[in-house]
């Protein structure tokens, strides 16, 4: 078989059996990523009642995660072209399920800032190397398809974190929800050890560069516009949507009267339904839109934003329940609109040699400037006025990511080697 032939595609039905297994291990394993990370916003108002916090310190527990998952994310994306990425993969999982456990153990705030920070660890390990996988599993004209189903489990498993730490935290108590929500990835992390480890660059073609000089790799990443507008809208996009999913919960139970296991019982309904309908729409969307232009799917997504905005506002000038819920779906809908085209991009803009990093980069400016400052941002705002108006100026940075986007998608460019 010629070095061309061998690149190309998964050409029999066991290469590509062996594909759409890892998606489906790596998918699983982002859902319960996101299931484990929610329960912490549900169960936050017993928390507080538990270790007496104000709005800005029960902040301090979503953004002292994101700090530490922000600063080992690139570490993990430079292991993560130099090693077997699943052995990064299966670790990880198994580290932040065992600290999602041991989060139910905590009896003092201390005791639970540092289990959320050892569940930031065990997901970095995950989140940079999964992407750079499905890559070089799949042929670029399937990325933004392929990805989005992969990213369709972070509102699935935001959901299920909402629905099932809702119902565990008023059923028995919040320690009982961590204990539950760790035992899953114990079995992923075991399974994550056998899937197809993937050669780099096998879906780009026989002149894919598959070893690169790390300061040759950064030097070109500098110069790379396109990632970092990508980079700059992404980010304002997860600040705001990073802090409203940490704080809606709370708003719906302090502000509209709710029970914890109602707040999350709809939450996490209207967020899987919204995410999993605008993810698979991106992604067959994306797709065409890239098919058309270059950068495409992210001017979708930049469009996609922009709509999200007046929306989100909005949302939190309605008092009545069931209009509130329908506008939060339209702006959760055209937000998750973007999960494949802009993950599509930034592996399809940056060398396959590079791409673990360039994710890991990636991750860090969006947490570092979006969701691990977030929720602290919030809670001091609220603190100072309301939470319903935090929530309303949170729309403005999901118009500036929008512009952003636009951006980014007037100067990408395929990576051609």
């Amino acid at each position: 078989m010629s070095s061309t032939t061998a690149v190309a595609a998964p050409t029999t039905a066991s290469s590509a059996r062996n594909s759409y297994y890892a998606l489906f291990i790596l998918s699983l394993i982002n859902l319960v990523n996101y299931l484990d990370r929610y329960i912490v916003t549900v169960a936050l108002p017993d928390i507080k009642k538990d270790f007496q916090l104000t709005n800005t310190q029960a902040g301090y527990l979503g953004s002292f995660f994101m700090l530490v998952f922000m600063l080992a994310s690139p570490v993990s994306g430079f292991l993560g072209d130099r090693l077997p990425r699943r052995y990064l993969v299966a670790a990880g999982v198994l580290l932040w399920s065992l600290a999602t456990g041991a989060s139910g153990l905590a009896t003092t705030f201390a005791a639970l800032m540092v289990a959320r920070a050892c569940v930031g660890i065990g997901e970095a390990g995950y989140g940079a190397v999964a992407p750079s996988i499905i890559s070089d599993l799949f042929p670029r004209e399937q990325r933004t398809r392929v990805l989005s189903f992969f990213y369709i489990a972070i509102p699935v498993g935001a959901a299920a974190g909402y629905g099932l730490g809702g119902w565990l935290s008023e059923a028995y108590s919040w320690h009982v929800a961590f204990f539950v929500g760790g035992a899953p990835g114990l079995v992923l992390g075991a399974m994550a050890f056998f899937m197809p480890e993937p050669q780099r660059g096998a879906m780009d073609g026989p002149e894919a560069q598959t070893k690169l000089p790390f300061l040759v790799g950064l030097k070109g990443l500098a110069n790379n516009k396109s990632f970092w507008w990508t980079t700059g809208g992404y980010t304002l996009m997860t600040f705001s949507i990073g802090g409203l999913g940490y704080w809606l919960p709370t708003f719906l139970v302090g502000e509209r009267g709710m029970t914890p296991g109602q707040a999350g019982l709809l939450s996490g309904g209207v967020t899987a339904t919204a995410g999993l309908l605008g993810t698979l729409a991106g992604g067959l969307l994306g797709d065409k839109m890239d098919r058309r232009m270059e950068g495409g799917g992210l001017r979708m997504s930049g469009v996609g934003l922009l709509i999200a905005a007046p929306l989100m506002f909005l949302s939190m000038k309605v008092s009545s329940l069931a209009p509130m819920f329908v506008i939060i779906f339209l702006a959760q809908f055209f937000i998750f609109l973007n999960s494949g085209p802009i993950n599509a991009a930034i592996v399809n803009g940056v060398p396959p040699a590079f791409r673990a990093f360039a994710m890991g980069l990636n991750v860090l400016f969006i947490h570092m400037l979006g969701d691990a400052i977030s929720p602290t941002v919030i809670g001091k705002v609220a603190d100072l006025s309301s939470l319903s108006f935090a929530i309303e100026l949170n729309a403005l940075p999901v118009m500036l990511g929008g512009l952003a986007l636009l951006m980014a998608g007037k100067l990408f460019r395929h990576v051609s080697a």
